[in-house]
């Protein structure tokens, strides 16, 4: 059992995915026929057991699918992380690379860090453990050697990244295949052991091993980091934030409010600084207030607001309809300003949408919504039809030139 963890039923995903082509900077798939041959119920840690298997694969958003699913499951999730992470220059946001991503696409092809910690947070606490195996390129490496790998808080994490390796090689995912030959070898340790024992083995001196468990973390407030990086000689925490004061239904926070710092960091690029912060104090809303708490909401619309400076309208887009929803169904009226506002601030994404994939893809949701909360500027519903439609029967050149 991980860590103990005795319940009917859980999942494991198994991701592994790296660009084709000489940007490939890690053996991923490598790894998957090792953990393939461990019994299933070892890699969920419950008796009964459901796998998820992405092998290389091409589409961010077919991948935030299956995330998505394997977090809907009630039961323990275990996800296990092989590939390579890059740093995105304009948002300075963490990627996971998939099978298509080249360093021009990266936004587009990649899969976004903050996807994967977005759909895991909202997990009750100690449900959820990830282990990783990754490779950092040059400028990701640097970033996450002072910034850690965020996930969030309730979350375990173990994992080793690695520095970018010599020209011309490849990493091979050596700690993941400890972690499968342990257990292949009819041994099963508590996970905090063998992330030890496979650390040991594993290598390279200057890599950089994440050990958290702050399952146990009191719900009072956000009391330690998301990420304790450590190397071999020392163990770097990140600074502690103090306790929040009451989100009050009108959102607004007292003495102590964060939002300075995180708009600070976001407006200055530092996208990531600004998510984690965002991570703690959601999942501490979360843990205290519960979700669909006017607190949890917040920090769902503080998300959404990040995401539009980060020059990410379709991730904006989708916050802000996942905010107006949960005010909704808190039986907020739909002339309400705090519902309007979100609807608003979602039609305005979306209207910013460049690609016509995606706009197509949310439209229908802010059409539906749309007409719920039609807003105080007529014709906003008719507005979005049009659009969407224009979007549907047109050939796909003209698509895009009409999405730009």
């Amino acid at each position: 059992m991980i860590d103990g963890e005795d319940t009917a039923s859980g999942t494991a995903l198994l991701l592994a995915a790296a660009p084709v082509g000489k940007t490939r900077l890690v053996d991923a798939t490598s790894v998957l026929p090792p953990l393939a041959a461990v019994p299933p119920s070892i890699l969920t840690g419950t008796a009964a057991a459901t796998i998820v298997e992405l092998a290389d694969p091409t589409d961010p958003q077919t991948v935030l699918t299956r995330i998505r699913a394997a977090a809907a499951t009630p039961g323990p999730l275990t996800v296990y992380i092989t590939g390579q992470l890059h740093l995105d220059h304009k948002q300075r946001l963490i990627h996971l690379a998939l099978a298509r991503t080249t360093p021009t696409t990266l936004r587009y092809t990649g899969l976004p860090w903050h996807w994967l910690a977005g759909e895991l947070k909202l997990r009750r606490p100690g449900t959820t453990t990830v282990v990783t195996d990754v490779v950092a390129a040059p400028d990701a490496w640097q970033q996450l050697r002072t910034e850690g790998l965020v996930l969030g808080h309730g979350i375990r994490v173990y994992g080793r990244i690695t520095p970018p390796p010599p020209r011309h090689r490849l990493v091979e995912p050596a700690y993941l295949k400890a972690f499968a030959a342990t257990w292949r070898s009819g041994v099963n340790p508590p996970l905090a052991q063998l992330h030890e024992e496979a650390a040991a083995q594993a290598g390279p001196d200057d890599a950089l091993f994440l050990a958290v468990d702050d399952t146990a973390v009191p719900a009072a407030a956000p009391a330690a980091s998301d990420v304790q990086v450590r190397n071999r000689s020392r163990q770097e925490p990140a600074p502690v934030p103090t306790a929040p004061a009451p989100v009050s239904e009108n959102t607004e926070v007292a003495e102590e409010d964060p939002l300075p710092a995180i708009f600070a960091a976001a407006h200055a690029g530092r996208h990531g600084e600004a998510a984690s912060l965002i991570a703690m104090w959601e999942g501490w809303a979360l843990r205290t207030y519960g979700a669909g708490s006017v607190q949890a909401i917040h920090w769902l619309e503080v998300r959404a607001d990040l995401a539009r400076l980060a020059g990410d309208p379709a991730r904006s887009c989708e916050l802000w309809m996942a905010a107006a929803d949960a005010r909704l169904a808190r039986q907020q009226s739909p002339d309400d300003p705090a519902v309007e506002g979100a609807v608003d601030r979602a039609h305005h994404q979306w209207q910013e949408l460049r690609d016509p994939q995606r706009a197509r893809e949310l439209g229908p949701a802010l059409v539906s919504l749309r007409r719920h909360v039609p807003g105080r500027r007529s014709g906003a519903v008719d507005a979005v039809q049009r659009r969407l439609e224009m979007l549907h029967t047109m050939p796909p050149v003209a698509a895009r030139r009409a999405a730009s």
